[in-house]
Order: structure tokens, then C-alpha cells, then sequence
């Protein structure tokens, strides 16, 4: 018996032992060696030298980290809520039979799937200032070029626009999800009685799409703090320090200054940033469901 109950018990980590070695070894482990690392002082190669809370003090007076923190609120706040309202707008409007409706969920979709580096690349090239496609439409119809990718004024609204069309697909395809989980006859119900398209949206579609209206903020925002590929490849985080996010200037401060250590103190507030935020989200939301 004893022998029976000891293979039960067994047998449910041997299944989940690879999947738990993974996380070990790929999160856990690199989590606490970038705390350890945070109050050190060491380059890439070399042996650390401890400095206490040292690098979180640099941190506070490091003017280029306040303002990857301010682009990368600013990008946050550019992307996030675009995304999810130009996708729930497709989302109702591609809710509907029309023609070649599959088509054109897949090509809104298709941005999504692409890699971020090819989607750096193409729009680059749209937004090339002597020979973009954006640009020579401007040129054609007589208004001035604009320099999409050079100035600083402008450069964060390429990269804004750039996740933006990689993002709406993923919102599209979540949205869409959750509409046709809405009961028909509760929508033929409220048309009988007389609601239009507007309220039937409001009072009764809407409610029904918060729960997936918080994961997406949560998951938007997620991304949105971890884009790195598009910005490298796009702009380099210039011009200057225009468009450079905070995970951007993790991995410049780590791999061209050679600061490890800062490095990684760094990416523990970025760390507590996003368990931050998910946390009042999560908080918000339950009290949002308790009132309703």
C-alpha cells in the first residue's frame, strides 16, 4: 500500500520535472543572480566588487535613467490604449458576415506574427526620409517631408505607430474572441425592446468585455515595457536618448558601458515595476467585479 501511495505522489512531479527544471534554470536562477549582481559592482568579464545599495543611489541621480523611464511612459501611454481601441473596433466591425472576412481578419493578424526585426526593417523603410514611401506621398501631394526617423520630436511617434501595427491584430483576434462569446438572444432581446447599436454596445456588450478589456491592458502594457527589438533595429534608441525605453538602456548600460552590475540593479526596479502594476491592476479589477 505503502508502496502504491509513494508512486502516486511520484509520478505527478516526474510529468511536471522538466517544465519545473526549465523555470528554475531559465527564470528563477537568473532572477537572484541579477539581485546579487544589483549590489555589486563588476563589468561583463571580471570578478564583482560589493557596493551595497551603491547602484540604486547612481540610479536616483542618473539623469538618462529618468528619461528612459519618462519614454518609456510616455510610449506606454502612446501604445496601449490605441491598440486595444483601434482593435476592439475592428473586432466589432469583422463580427459580422461580410466577403472575405477570414482574409481580412488575417491580414490585420499578420503584423502579429512577424518578427520584430523584419517588422523594424519595413518600417524603416516606410519612413526613410529620402526614399520612404510616407515621405514621397507627401512630396507628391506638395507638403514638406518630414524627418520620421531623425528628429527627436517626431522619432517616438514612428516607433509609437510601429508597435502600434504590430499590436491592433492581437487585440483584434482577443476581442473577437470574446464577442462571439456574447449570448445572441440576450442581443436579440435587446433589439426587440428597441435598443440600437450604441446601447446595445453599452449597457450590455461593453460589461461583458471587461474581464477581457483587463487582461489585455495588463498584457499590453507587459509588452509594451519589454519592446526592445523594434526600437533597437528602428531607431537605436535615438535620435540622442529620443526613443530610448528602459529595457533598451538595461542592455546599453550592461553591454556597451560595461556595467553589469547597475545594469542589473536597474533591471530589479524594472522587475518591481511591472509586478507593480499588475498588482494594482489586479486589485482594481476585483473591486470593479465586487461593485458590479
Amino acid at each position: 500500500m505503502s508502496v502504491t501511495r509513494s508512486r502516486a505522489w511520484i509520478a505527478p512531479w516526474l510529468f511536471v520535472s522538466p517544465g519545473l527544471v526549465l523555470l528554475i534554470v531559465f527564470s528563477f536562477v537568473p532572477i537572484v543572480t541579477a539581485v546579487v549582481l544589483s549590489f555589486q559592482q563588476v563589468a561583463v568579464f571580471g570578478q564583482g566588487t560589493w557596493v551595497g545599495g551603491g547602484n540604486y543611489a547612481q540610479m536616483v541621480g542618473d539623469p538618462l535613467f529618468w528619461t528612459s523611464i519618462g519614454n518609456t511612459a510616455v510610449f506606454t501611454v502612446g501604445t496601449v490604449p490605441t491598440s486595444m481601441a483601434i482593435g476592439l473596433l475592428l473586432a466589432v466591425l469583422l463580427n459580422r458576415a461580410m466577403p472575405g472576412r477570414p482574409l481580412i481578419r488575417a491580414l490585420f493578424f499578420l503584423p502579429m506574427v512577424a518578427a520584430g526585426v523584419v517588422v523594424a526593417v519595413i518600417m524603416a523603410w516606410i519612413f526613410n526620409g529620402d526614399y520612404g514611401v510616407v515621405d514621397n506621398l507627401l512630396a507628391a501631394l506638395g507638403l514638406p517631408r518630414v524627418p520620421w526617423l531623425t528628429s527627436p520630436d517626431v522619432a517616438m511617434l514612428t516607433f509609437v505607430l510601429a508597435v502600434v501595427w504590430t499590436r491592433i491584430g492581437f487585440c483584434m483576434v482577443i476581442y473577437l474572441g470574446a464577442l462571439q462569446a456574447v449570448p445572441p438572444e440576450l442581443v436579440e432581446a435587446m433589439t426587440v425592446d428597441g435598443a440600437g447599436r450604441w446601447t446595445r454596445f453599452r449597457r450590455l456588450i461593453w460589461p461583458l468585455l471587461r474581464p477581457t478589456t483587463f487582461v489585455l491592458l495588463v498584457v499590453n502594457v507587459v509588452f509594451s515595457l519589454q519592446v526592445f527589438d523594434i526600437v533597437y533595429v528602428l531607431t537605436g534608441g535615438g535620435p540622442g536618448f529620443a526613443t530610448t525605453v528602459l529595457i533598451q538602456y538595461i542592455f546599453r548600460t550592461a553591454f556597451t558601458n560595461g556595467e553589469m552590475g547597475y545594469a542589473s540593479a536597474i533591471g530589479v526596479v524594472f522587475a518591481l515595476i511591472l509586478l507593480g502594476f499588475t498588482a494594482l491592476q489586479w486589485r482594481a479589477n476585483r473591486r470593479a467585479e465586487e461593485v458590479a
